[in-house]
C-alpha cells in the first residue's frame, strides 16, 4: 500500500472539515429557477482504495455528482462515452490503456470532457503527453483533499491546472517542446489557421495561465464571450485544451513566451 492510498485510509473515520464556500463559475452558477447542474466527475484509477478515497471526498462537496468509476484505461473510455462527464479525474498508469491513450480516446467519444491527469509521476514527458493528448490539468496524487472539489471546479470552469511544482518548468519547456517537434516531424505540421486579433488576445491572455473570468475582466468583454472565443481557437486549430493551443501558438510563432 503507498503512502497516498494509507493517508486515504485514514481519512476513511475522520468527519469531513467544512471548507470554504467556492467561488462560483459560469458553469454552476445557478440557473433562472435557481438550480444548479452538478458538475459530472468520472473516476479511473486502478487502485481501489484511491477510487474509495477520491468518492469519500467529491461525494462530501456540493455541485459535484460522481457518475462513474474505472479501473482501467479501457472502461475509463467505455464509461465517458455512456456517461458523459464534465471531468474526469484519471491516473496514467493503469492496465489494458495508460491514461494518455485512454485520454486521446475520450476527445473521440466525449469531446466535452475536461481531463485531469491525478498521477504520482513528477516526469517531464509524462506532463508534456498529456498536454498533447489534451488533458486540461496535471495534478500530483499529494495534492491537499481540501482542493480537489475546487480544483474540479476550476478546470470545469476552463482552467487548465498544473500542480505547483511542476508549473514552473512547464511554460520554459513548452517553446523547447514545440521547436523540438516542428524539428523531427515538420511533415505533420501545417500551417496554423489565421486567429483574429481578439483572439491572439485572448490566447496571449490563456497561455499567463488566466481563467475565462479574469480575461473577461483584463478585456472588458463578457465570460461568454471569451469562452465564445476559446472554443473558436480550439476549432481552428483542431485540438481540445487550451494548453494544447498555447502550445501550438509557440511552435507557429503567433506567441511568445519568455
Amino acid at each position: 500500500m503507498t503512502v497516498t492510498e494509507r493517508s486515504f485510509a485514514a481519512r476513511k473515520s475522520v468527519p469531513a472539515v467544512p471548507q470554504p464556500a467556492p467561488v462560483p463559475s459560469t458553469a454552476t452558477a445557478p440557473g433562472p429557477g435557481g438550480s444548479a447542474d452538478p458538475i459530472r466527475v468520472l473516476i479511473a484509477d486502478d487502485h481501489a482504495l484511491f477510487r474509495r478515497g477520491l468518492e469519500m471526498v467529491l461525494q462530501g462537496e456540493p455541485g459535484l455528482e460522481l457518475v462513474g468509476q474505472a479501473s482501467d484505461g479501457q472502461e475509463a473510455v467505455q464509461l465517458a462515452s455512456e456517461v458523459v462527464p464534465d471531468v474526469v479525474l484519471m491516473d496514467i498508469r493503469m492496465p489494458k490503456m495508460t491514461g494518455i491513450e485512454a485520454a486521446r480516446a475520450m476527445k473521440e467519444v466525449a469531446p466535452s470532457a475536461k481531463i485531469v491527469i491525478l498521477t504520482i509521476s513528477d516526469e517531464d514527458e509524462d506532463l508534456f503527453e498529456a498536454i498533447r493528448a489534451g488533458a486540461s490539468g496535471y495534478l500530483l496524487k499529494d495534492i491537499p483533499l481540501d482542493e480537489l472539489a475546487d480544483s474540479v471546479r476550476s478546470v470545469n470552469g476552463g482552467q487548465s491546472l498544473i500542480n505547483p511544482s511542476m508549473a514552473g518548468k512547464l511554460l520554459t519547456e513548452f517553446a523547447t517542446l514545440a521547436r523540438r517537434d516542428a524539428e523531427e516531424e515538420p511533415a505533420k505540421h501545417a500551417p496554423a489557421p489565421k486567429l483574429t486579433d481578439r483572439e491572439m488576445e485572448v490566447l496571449r491572455l490563456v497561455a499567463r495561465g488566466m481563467n475565462n473570468r479574469d480575461i473577461a475582466k483584463e478585456l472588458f468583454i463578457s465570460e461568454n464571450t471569451v469562452k465564445n472565443h476559446v472554443r473558436n481557437i480550439l476549432e481552428k486549430l483542431q485540438i481540445h485544451s487550451r494548453m494544447e493551443a498555447v502550445m501550438i501558438a509557440v511552435r507557429e510563432k503567433l506567441i511568445e513566451i519568455s
